[in-house]
C-alpha cells in the first residue's frame, strides 16, 4: 500500500471488476445467476459497495453479513465442497480446521481474492461472488487481518494503516490524520514512522490489525493471525480482536487450527474435516457434544475408553471399569450404538480421587503412569481397565505415579466408526 498517488501499490491492488472464468451451469437447480443480472457482479456503480440483486435462486439468509450457498472453493480442484454457512451481523464465527482442510482458501474466496468453484457468496444482501464472476475485493467493506502479515517493505505504519481511506477517497491528511488516531487507540503511535522491518512479529500483526479497522468493515476475515506468535503476544492479539470487533459491531470469520482460540473468541464454531463442514454450534455445545471422534478431537483433548455400557436412567449410563461401575451422565452422538459405543472423556470430566484404598461407590480403578505439570494446571495420564484417560485439574501435581483411584463425572456414546 502506498501513501500517495505516486506509489507503486501493494501487490494486490485495485483491478477493474472482470469475468474469473466462464460461468459453468452447477448442476444442482436454481444454483447459476444470470450474467445479465444487475447488482454487484454487473458495472460499477460509482458510490456503492453493495447493492440487492436478482438471482436465480431464493436470498439465503437475507440479513447476514456473508452468506454461502452451496460453495466450493479451491484451485484447480475443491477444497472445501457444497458449503452453506451464513454468519450473522455482529457475529464472530471460528473456522476451525486441520492445515489443508480449505479455511484459507474460503476465506480468499469470500474477499474476493479467488472465485467460487460452485455455488455463491453473499454479503450484506448482494451477491459478490459466483464461479464466473467475482465483485473486486476493493468494493467489498472487508478487513482482513493475513497470517504472514502482509505489511508492504516500502512503506511506514503511518502510511500502512492510512492506505484503505487513501482509496477511500480520502484526502492524504484527512486519512494520515485518521490513522494516527487508529494508531493511538491500539498503543502504535509511537511505531509510526517505523517500516515493516523495524517491528516485532507482535506489532507487525498489530499494524495489520489496525489497517483493517481502518477500512471500518463490516466483515473482518481473520487467517490465523496468532499462528507465529508466542503464547503472551498471542493473547494480547485475540484481546485486541475481541475488543476491536465488539466495539465497532461488525461480524468477523476466524480461521485457526488451535481448538483452544477458537472456543475463547467465537459465538459459533464451524469445524472443517475432510472437505466438508463436519459441525457447526456454540462452543460449548461443539465441545460437549460432538457429532464424531473426528470432531471430539479437532476441538479439544480427548480420552476414548472401551468398556461395558448399559442404560440406567433417563440421560445416564452405567459404565464398567475393570469390577467397577460407575453411572454418570451420558449424551449420546448420532450414530452412536448405545450397545457398544466409544466412550469420549473430556479430561474435565473426571477427577483423580487419590492413593488406592478402599474403594468408594464411585471410584473407579488405575495406574497413574504420567504426571506433566503446566502451570495453571496439571495433566494426568492413568491407565484404566477401559483404556488410557487423560485427566486435567487445576493447579500443582497432588498425586505420585503408581495405583490410583478416579471417578467419571460425565461422559458421552460415540460411533466407533464415522467419518466425513
Amino acid at each position: 500500500m502506498g501513501s500517495g498517488p505516486s506509489d507503486p501499490g501493494p501487490t494486490l491492488s485495485p483491478v477493474p471488476e472482470r469475468a474469473v472464468a466462464p460461468v459453468t451451469p452447477d448442476p444442482r437447480p436454481g444454483r447459476r445467476v444470470d450474467p445479465a443480472a444487475p447488482g454487484p457482479l454487473s458495472a460499477p456503480v460509482p458510490g456503492r459497495t453493495m447493492v440487492p440483486v436478482t438471482a436465480a435462486r431464493d436470498l439465503p439468509a437475507p440479513d447476514a453479513a456473508v452468506a454461502c450457498a452451496g460453495v466450493s472453493v479451491g484451485y484447480g480442484r475443491p477444497t472445501l465442497t457444497d458449503l452453506d454457512l451464513a454468519v450473522a451481523p455482529g457475529e464472530t464465527l471460528a473456522l476451525l480446521g486441520s492445515s489443508g482442510s480449505g479455511k484459507t482458501t474460503l476465506l480468499n474466496a469470500i474477499a474476493g481474492f479467488v472465485a467460487p468453484l460452485a455455488g455463491e457468496i453473499w454479503l450484506a444482501g448482494g451477491l459478490a461472488s459466483t464461479p464466473g464472476r467475482c465483485l473486486p475485493p476493493e468494493r467489498r467493506r472487508i478487513g482482513m487481518v493475513f497470517q504472514d502479515h502482509a505489511l508492504w517493505p516500502n512503506m511506514s505504519v503511518l502510511d500502512t494503516v492510512a492506505y484503505p481511506l487513501r482509496r477511500g477517497g480520502a484526502a492524504k491528511a484527512a486519512a494520515r490524520e485518521a490513522a494516527q488516531a487508529i494508531l493511538a487507540q491500539m498503543n502504535l503511535a509511537p511505531l509510526a514512522e517505523r517500516r515493516p522491518g523495524q517491528l516485532s512479529g507482535g506489532e507487525q500483526q498489530r499494524v495489520g490489525l489496525a489497517r483493517a479497522l481502518a477500512c471500518e468493515p463490516a466483515l473482518y476475515l481473520f487467517d490465523e493471525p496468532t499462528a507465529h506468535l508466542d503464547a503472551s503476544l498471542r493473547a494480547q492479539i485475540l484481546e485486541e480482536v475481541a475488543r476491536r470487533r465488539a466495539a465497532d459491531g461488525a461480524a468477523a470469520i476466524y480461521a485457526t487450527h488451535d481448538a483452544a482460540e477458537a472456543l475463547a473468541i467465537a459465538d459459533r464454531v464451524a469445524v472443517l474435516h475432510s472437505g466438508r463442514l463436519a459441525q457447526a454450534g456454540p462452543p460449548a455445545d461443539v465441545y460437549a457434544e460432538p457429532d464424531d471422534l473426528t470432531v471430539a478431537g479437532l476441538t479439544g483433548p480427548v480420552s476414548v475408553l472401551d468398556a461395558p455400557v448399559r442404560a440406567a436412567t433417563a440421560g445416564r449410563y452405567t459404565i464398567d471399569v475393570g469390577e467397577t461401575s460407575a453411572t454418570v451422565p451420558a449424551g449420546s452422538a448420532p450414530a452412536a450404538d448405545p450397545a457398544a459405543p466409544a466412550i469420549l472423556v473430556r479430561p474435565d470430566w473426571a477427577r483423580l480421587a487419590g492413593p488406592a484404598g478402599p474403594a468408594r461407590s464411585a471410584d473407579l480403578p488405575g495406574v497413574l503412569d504420567e504426571i506433566r505439570f503446566r502451570g495453571p494446571h496439571t495433566d494426568y495420564h492413568v491407565g484404566t481397565p477401559a483404556g488410557m484417560l487423560l485427566i486435567r485439574e487445576p493447579g500443582p501435581p497432588r498425586a505420585a505415579p503408581g495405583p490410583v483411584r478416579w471417578s467419571l463425572l460425565r461422559a458421552r456414546l460415540m460411533p466407533r466408526d464415522r467419518s466425513f
